[in-house]
């Protein structure tokens, strides 16, 4: 099975495990502004990966097509690229990684759907992008300069060809992000490296942008608030974090981190709230391993995503914390939990629009005329569910949810798919660029269908592969306790 390295970056400057992104992001109202200096602009001793990679093996599942393969750098960040030698159908998929760590060796990896896209034709490319950190900015643009530099790289390479017909665009987590951001108005408005994509499919993606540190920072509040350490102030120092992170965990679980005990359970049901409301695979998910690990990596820092900004970007202000599970409207409990609570808010222009480029955080405003479709599992409580719904309201909002498909998928953890549900949705995007009909997805909005136990069932796909992004023992036990699948 193929690994999938999950990490997460701290929302501040201290030390940094995983993560992904966060917040209702500045919308630039002040307009761009002058090139400040950041933690981030100091960051430039990263190293390009040039391994050469493998071609796929038949015999363990892989595609048969043969191809050219080639590695190099452009720009300070490294490459893969791979075309069918003789079945290319001229059409070019940019694939976009998730969040890589602090670290300055940088990586660069093939889709999921590698296979799939081998055998209908698709030539690939990949970027490690220029730097590590949460720098959605260089993801965009990075992929952009490659897509850009594909016909001249093959040729470097020995091989003539035309330029592509279509570009398309896939990724997951922090790659998610960027394939959001790819297609968005403004990043075409706004972008160094301008590539207008034909369709898009975010996997597990960030596509609420900066909405997820809003989510990192009610978690943070919330479970201080429940272990007797409420919050006066944010940030808190490291060393405060360091000494209050152990008797939150101690003061909230019976087990850390996979048995809440009482007064944990009430955060379980803020962090449902928070996540994306009753669904199923939200309990599992909440007791699974990976995704506290990843949240408490998350959490604790300043609000800069370690320096790719330069003021705070959480906002509390307009979270309602459902702490009562005993009835589903505002209780008591509730009303005194909310009142009393910190309210964290962001610095003003944190993400302000550049005079330079993308802003820090590239935004997804849902302005975008191309087809999307997108996956995410629903037990995920690092990049939660929630996302979709903030990115099905922006899209609706603007009157383009009719270019937006949604699917969820039923299992816990975070990008734990398997490769035939990435190739299903991709091969669902392109047919409907083609012409063909609208696919379909689930609704993501009406809290009544989210919390159906058979929810999520007409787009799971439990056929394993050597591609996969989930071990089908794991999922299996999930699945177990819930209806089987409709098919």
């Amino acid at each position: 099975m193929q690994q999938r390295k999950v990490t997460a970056i701290r929302l501040g400057v201290m030390t940094s495990v995983l993560s992904v992104l966060a917040a209702c992001g500045g919308d630039g109202s002040s307009g761009p502004g002058p090139e400040e200096s950041r933690p981030h602009d100091a960051r430039n001793s990263f190293v390009a990966p040039t391994a050469p990679f493998a071609a796929m093996d038949p015999a363990t599942g892989g595609s048969a097509v043969a191809t050219d393969r080639w590695t190099g750098v452009l720009n300070g960040a490294g490459y893969q690229i791979e075309v069918p030698k003789t079945t290319w159908n001229g059409k070019l998929v940019m694939w976009a990684h998730g969040y890589n760590g602090t670290g300055n060796a940088l990586t660069v990896f093939p889709p999921i759907m590698r296979k799939y896209l081998l055998d209908n034709g698709y030539a690939w490319a990949a970027s490690s992008y220029t730097k590590n950190f949460y720098d959605v900015r260089a993801g965009v643009e990075d992929t952009n300069a490659l897509a850009l530099n594909f016909t001249r790289l093959a040729a470097t390479n020995g091989r003539t060809l035309a330029e592509p017909t279509k570009f398309f665009i896939t990724g997951v987590s922090m790659g998610g992000h960027i394939t959001a951001a790819a297609i968005e108005d403004e990043t075409a408005a706004t972008a160094n490296n301008k590539v207008r994509y034909s369709g898009a499919v975010p996997l597990c993606g960030v596509v609420g942008d900066t909405s997820l540190a809003n989510y990192f920072g009610g978690y943070q509040l919330a479970a201080q608030a429940l272990a007797g350490l409420p919050a006066s102030k944010f940030p808190v120092s490291e060393a405060e974090w360091t000494a209050i992170a152990p008797v939150i965990r101690s003061a909230l679980w019976a087990t850390f981190p996979t048995v809440s005990n009482a007064q944990g359970n009430k955060l379980k049901t803020v962090v449902q709230q928070l996540s994306g409301g009753d669904r199923p695979f939200y309990n599992e998910g909440w007791a699974d391993a990976g995704n506290q690990g990843n949240l408490w990596a998350s959490i604790g820092g300043d609000g800069t995503f370690s320096g790719i900004l330069t003021g705070n970007i959480v906002d509390t202000t307009q979270i309602v914390y459902k702490v009562d599970a005993s009835a589903p409207g505002p209780t008591a409990l509730d009303n005194f939990f909310n009142a009393s609570i910190l309210k964290i808010s962001p610095a003003p222009d944190a993400n302000k629009k550049r005079s330079d480029g993308l802003r820090w955080i590239p935004v997804i405003n849902g302005e975008f005329s191309v087809p999307v479709v997108s996956l995410h599992t629903l037990g995920d409580l690092f990049v939660p569910f929630k996302m979709e719904q903030v990115y099905a309201t922006r899209a609706k909002a603007k009157g383009n949810d009719k270019w937006l498909v949604q699917r969820a998928i039923r299992d816990v953890g975070h990008c734990a798919f398997t490769a035939a549900e990435a190739a299903a949705a991709f091969d669902a995007m392109v047919k409907w660029e083609a012409g063909g009909p609208k696919p379909a997805g689930d609704d993501v909005l009406t809290p009544s269908v989210v919390a159906d136990p058979k929810y999520g069932c007409a787009f799971t796909v439990n056929t394993p592969s050597t591609q996969d992004f989930t071990a089908p023992a794991v999922r299996a036990g999930h699945q177990a306790k819930y209806p089987a699948l409709d098919r």
